[in-house]
């Protein structure tokens, strides 16, 4: 499948997808609350550039952050987050109900035990706190149409060492920069929905963004017109008393 798209082709793919994550991020902004002089906690926190942004809408006083990669932790640390090394596969470094938010954008699905990191969110979310997932949503268009096609999901890695497995993914043919970098699972808007809840969440809000391959003019148009078929999905979630 790889070689029936070319460089230009690729590029076009890497470019809109961006643009589909810048839209996802927004959309996650939208949907923080002011918790002034609170604790937020980002699970995969990367460079921290995003946390900060978090942070600043959120109106926190410290932002906390989980990251594994040591070049990410630096640049975190750098921008004022406070960084612990972990593996979000193992329990959470905090004591229990420490943070007024938790974070996590496209981390659970390349989690090996979801379980785990959901009871350990609800651990250490304060009883008035909330956590917000986003990830990749398996309805979205663009990913029936790949299965239509006889083609893998595109959130949905069939490998641990590489991308091989639909001709429009943008790192196609790429290596995982590290195995935690595959996906594991992906989720449908009800599938999430329905996990939370057995954990002890409930829903607030499902806010979907983005329509991945769509030039941004027409994604604008369908993120108005069709919401549920979006490339991202994210979850605003609540502790259940």
């Amino acid at each position: 499948m790889a070689g029936h798209i070319g460089r230009k082709e690729i590029a076009y793919l890497h470019r809109v997808y961006r643009q589909n994550e810048r839209v996802n991020k927004g959309a996650i902004l939208d949907v923080i609350e002011p918790r002034v002089h609170g604790r937020l906690l980002d699970c995969g926190c990367g460079d921290g550039e995003f946390t900060v942004q978090v942070a600043c809408c959120a109106r926190v006083s410290e932002a906390y952050g989980i990251e594994c990669a040591n070049d990410r932790i630096r640049e975190a640390t750098d921008r004022g987050v406070i960084v612990t090394k972990g593996d979000l596969n193992d329990p959470l470094p905090y004591k229990s109900h420490f943070f007024n938010i938790v974070h996590a954008d496209q981390i659970i699905e390349h989690l090996l035990n979801i379980d785990l990191f959901l009871k350990e969110i609800k651990r250490v979310l304060r009883p008035d706190g909330y956590a917000i997932l986003s990830i990749n949503n398996l309805a979205s268009w663009h990913d029936r149409f790949s299965l239509a096609l006889g083609m893998q999901a595109v959130p949905s890695h069939v490998s641990s060492d590489a991308t091989v497995d639909n001709a429009s993914d943008p790192p196609q043919a790429m290596c995982h920069p590290s195995q935690s970098d595959s996906r594991l699972l992906v989720f449908s808007f009800r599938g999430l929905a329905e996990l939370c809840h057995y954990h002890g969440f409930w829903v607030e809000r499902l806010t979907f963004a983005g329509h991945y391959p769509l030039l941004p003019h027409l994604a604008h148009l369908m993120d108005k017109l069709d919401t549920v078929h979006a490339t991202f999905l994210i979850a605003k979630l609540r502790p259940s008393s």
